[in-house]
């Protein structure tokens, strides 16, 4: 019996990676279905969109929409997780773990904020501006912050004792980063004041470290 391995390489036959192919195409339509939602939440507003009109958006039905993402809620964790790539989460926490200080964790979560709020701040003002009225997405806003929140914590405990500012404690620490690092500081800075990302970006960093640290012998 011949070895097929000795067909000449026209004669065998060809591989066919239908699985691989399958779970492009899945993740392909998840894409379109995340993007085409978010036209339609920017456009029309979270409460006033529904899954049809998502799916007709998308092209493609909307039991297809539900095997993706479930419920319209599914499809806003879809947008946060598309925020947080956009924002490139990984470049923050090679930075963190490459840290040679507070300085450097300061700057690494400072530069994260920045490149969240410059690509995805209209989604999250409005994921914000729904949640005053809609209970699901008010839920959301509130988890999608408090992981925020959760960084912050862990990076501010594990700074040597005496690293912040007297009468500072890390559930101190972690609100004066909020109420400076926020999309509303930002947008302000931005499109009312005429600032530059890098200016603004620069700025959070000053004012982290003299809120924050302790001065320096």
């Amino acid at each position: 019996m011949s070895d097929p391995t000795d067909l000449p390489a026209d004669a065998r036959a060809p591989r066919r990676y239908t699985s691989i192919r399958r779970d492009q195409q899945a993740r392909r339509t998840r894409a379109e279905i995340a993007e085409a939602a978010r036209r339609l939440f920017l456009a029309q507003g979270w409460a006033a969109t529904t899954v049809r009109e998502v799916a007709r958006e998308a092209g493609v039905s909307a039991p297809t929409v539900y095997a993706a993402y479930r419920n319209k809620t599914g499809l806003l964790w879809a947008l946060a997780d598309s925020a947080d790539l956009s924002a490139d989460a990984p470049r923050m926490l090679d930075e963190l773990e490459a840290s040679r200080g507070p300085e450097d964790d300061l700057a690494a979560m400072v530069g994260y904020d920045r490149r969240l709020f410059e690509r995805s701040g209209d989604l999250i003002r409005l994921l914000r501006d729904a949640g005053r009225t809609e209970p699901e997405a008010e839920e959301f806003y509130r988890r999608a912050r408090g992981k925020g929140d959760e960084t912050r914590i862990q990076v501010f405990t594990a700074w040597p004792s005496g690293t912040l500012r007297t009468g500072v404690d890390v559930p101190t620490a972690v609100d004066v980063f909020a109420a400076l690092c926020n999309v509303d500081v930002y947008t302000t800075l931005t499109v009312e004041r005429g600032w530059s990302p890098d200016r603004v970006e620069q700025w959070w960093n000053k004012a982290l470290r003299r809120e924050l640290l302790a001065d320096r012998p």
